[in-house]
């Protein structure tokens, strides 16, 4: 999907059975690679490809990114959980442990568990939907000792919901605007904002809440 926008913006077009051939695995293999390192925009690249998918004549076009994109975020976040399991039950932990624990701030970590004991497995699916909301519940769910099946029960909701979500936003993106790398720039940026806007906030809010400096006394 992105060689495709790349090679329609150098003026060269693939067929649509060469972009599919080559955006559908890419797509898979990147969302599932994003899921299990939470570094990779994964959202950013279901919009991408929704957005290339829109213009495209094939009317399944769009359902196979939504069905690669869910498919490929929930075996990311299970296969994640089973390493983190391993973590937990290893004396020593795992650096899988320790990367979830790092990425999961100590406030959205106790709020992830207050979230999981009120609502158990349904706060998955809002955790996916949050920016930056899926490592924290993810790690109050491996603390909490929940079971892999589970997790499997309230994950499969919360990957649908999502590529449903940034499916949306990349066909907004490919109706706004008549060429394709254009609506991608658009989705990109879409999702951007959408992913910085929490942080944002919290640092804004943390920053209006901090106590002002103490002037010195007069000597």
């Amino acid at each position: 999907m992105i060689a495709a926008v790349l090679a329609r913006a150098a003026g060269q077009v693939p067929a649509e059975s060469t972009q599919q051939a080559l955006g559908y695995p890419s797509l898979f293999i990147l969302v599932v690679l994003g899921s299990l390192v939470p570094v990779v925009p994964t959202g950013a690249l279901v919009s991408t490809a929704a957005v290339v998918a829109f213009h495209q004549t094939a009317w399944f076009s769009l359902l196979l990114v939504f069905g690669v994109g869910a498919l490929a975020a929930f075996l990311g976040d299970v296969g994640l959980y089973w390493l983190g399991q391993r973590g937990v039950r290893s004396h020593s932990g795992s650096r899988w442990l320790a990367a979830l624990r790092d990425r999961a701030a100590p406030d959205r970590l106790e709020q992830a568990q207050e979230k999981l004991n009120r609502h158990g497995a349904a706060v998955l699916v809002l955790s996916r939907l949050v920016p930056a909301g899926r490592i924290p519940v993810m790690l109050a769910c491996l603390l909490g000792g929940m079971p892999l099946r589970t997790f499997v029960r309230g994950d499969v909701p919360a990957c649908v919901a999502w590529a449903g979500a940034y499916g949306l936003i990349g066909i907004l993106g490919g109706s706004l605007f008549p060429e394709p790398w254009q609506g991608v720039v658009a989705a990109v940026v879409l999702t951007v904002v959408i992913s910085g806007a929490p942080t944002v906030w919290r640092r804004l809010r943390h920053g209006a809440h901090a106590e002002p400096a103490e002037a010195p006394h007069p000597k």
